[in-house]
């Protein structure tokens, strides 16, 4: 099955790789660093090159050539994934001052976030295509002493050549759906072999680790830590900056927000939003789209509804008629949550699985949902058990919803306070998660 499977990536890896030229064509950050798509990044360190001792912040230093021995890799797919590590990568960082820190992610808006969060004290790469040879030329040149996947990648030839050279993998704060289970026994003889004794899995749930023995993990390399999510760093800067925003930008309308949204979702959106302006005649939605190579299309969508709109790129003032105001910067959702009265976080009335509903909850707002949930649904469960989030189905469920609770402030605060005791009373995770790197570390490893 394996040869299969090269033989398919092989394919697979020009084709992909096509997708980013051409998104290129509009986007340019997608021509950034292509070449580490294919594990090119920077010269090898020299053989036998010792660690660097008392590794300090870079800020002003040119980029290093190649990295010394025994970084701390930790990959995170894509902008959710991002950022729900800072805390984790922050605290690695501390404890480890002395070793270089390489944090990879396989999407631009991961990279810009990474880099907006860690700037000079972590190398940011790109995750390389799982070809043989990539992988190859990514490890020689990262060379880890610990490999940290955040979440659930599972990918043959990169776990396959960690186990050849003796690096301990871990994959953290790990999810698996009941359906990924029925895939991998579907392909049984690809993953066969694939939680070899040099991998552990620090999993969300007991469910969890279940799913993960079923597909072959030994359960003494199993442990159930929690979700790293409920471990978000938000900051008082993030609060006095959607405060202030609050104050100079929006005064005192009823705003709500509608992050992370997907194709699909921002008709709906835009429909509920009417309905509440029929009952909240100054009410402005800021509207924010999961994709920054789809702003300029949910601008076109906004145009041909007639809407008055501000892009935030523009960075224009927003005026009293302008019904929406569409972010279209990366990285700022936090903020925009944090001025809002109401959030609805997307992907969950277009079949994605939705986003992640703790960002609001932790800030005290009240948390709207649709129902494709499958990427956080003990997530959803517990929100909507608690009181703290609502579930709505369509457009104009969305807007009986948002109109209701912009009416009422009692009921936005009971709501917002019982998502914020949700997040707060299930934090621990990174503890644990921490403990168990610290672990792997102490027990040593063959690094390359």
């Amino acid at each position: 099955m394996r040869p299969l499977y090269n033989l398919l990536i092989r394919v697979a890896a020009p084709i992909a790789f096509g997708v980013l030229l051409v998104r290129g064509l509009r986007d340019r950050v997608y021509w950034q660093a292509l070449s580490e798509r294919f594990g090119f990044a920077g010269a090898p360190p020299p053989e036998g090159s010792p660690p660097r001792e008392g590794l300090p912040p870079r800020e002003g230093l040119p980029p290093r050539e190649g990295l010394p021995p025994s970084c701390i890799w930790l990959h995170a797919v894509s902008l959710g994934e991002v950022s729900a590590s800072a805390g984790l990568v922050r605290a690695l960082a501390a404890r480890h001052s002395d070793v270089p820190i390489v944090v990879t992610t396989a999407t631009p808006t991961g990279r810009a976030r990474a880099l907006a969060l860690f700037g000079t004290r972590v190398e940011v790469r790109y995750l390389p295509y799982d070809l043989p040879a990539a992988v190859r030329r990514f490890l020689v040149r990262v060379r880890p002493r610990l490999a940290i996947i955040v979440e659930t990648e599972l990918w043959p030839n990169l776990f396959a050549e960690t186990a050849r050279r003796g690096i301990p993998l871990l994959l953290a704060s790990a999810r698996l759906s009941a359906t990924s289970v029925s895939r991998y026994r579907r392909f049984g003889g690809l993953f066969s072999g694939l939680f070899t004794p040099n991998v552990w899995i620090a999993a969300q749930t007991p469910t969890d680790a279940e799913r993960f023995a079923a597909i072959g993990a030994s359960p003494d390399r199993v442990r159930v830590v929690g979700n790293l999510k409920f471990d978000l760093e938000l900051g008082a800067d993030i609060v006095r900056e959607g405060l202030a925003m609050r104050r100079r930008d929006f005064g005192l309308r009823p705003v709500w927000v509608a992050g992370s949204t997907h194709e699909g979702e921002e008709q709906q959106v835009l429909e509920a939003h009417a309905r509440v302006r029929a009952r909240h005649a100054s009410a402005l939605l800021l509207l924010v789209p999961r994709h920054p190579q789809r702003f300029d299309a949910v601008a076109a969508l906004l145009g041909r509804a007639q809407v008055s709109f501000v892009r935030r790129s523009a960075r224009a003032a927003v005026g009293a008629d302008d019904s929406v105001l569409l972010v279209d910067t990366v990285g700022e959702l936090l903020s925009f949550y944090a001025a809002a009265d109401v959030a609805f976080v997307g992907g969950s009335l277009a079949p994605v699985g939705g986003h992640n509903l703790l960002e609001p909850a932790a800030l005290g707002l009240p948390v709207i949902t649709g129902p494709s949930d499958f990427n956080g649904a003990d997530i959803a469960a517990l929100l909507l058990k608690v009181g703290a989030a609502r579930r709505v189905t369509d457009a104009a469920e969305l807007a009986e919803v948002v109109a209701a609770l912009l009416a009422d402030g009692e009921a936005r605060r009971a709501q917002g306070a019982a998502g914020r005791e949700a997040v707060a009373s299930n934090r621990g995770s990174l503890a644990r998660l921490l403990a168990l790197i610290e672990e792997r570390i102490n027990a040593g490893s063959t690094t390359v």
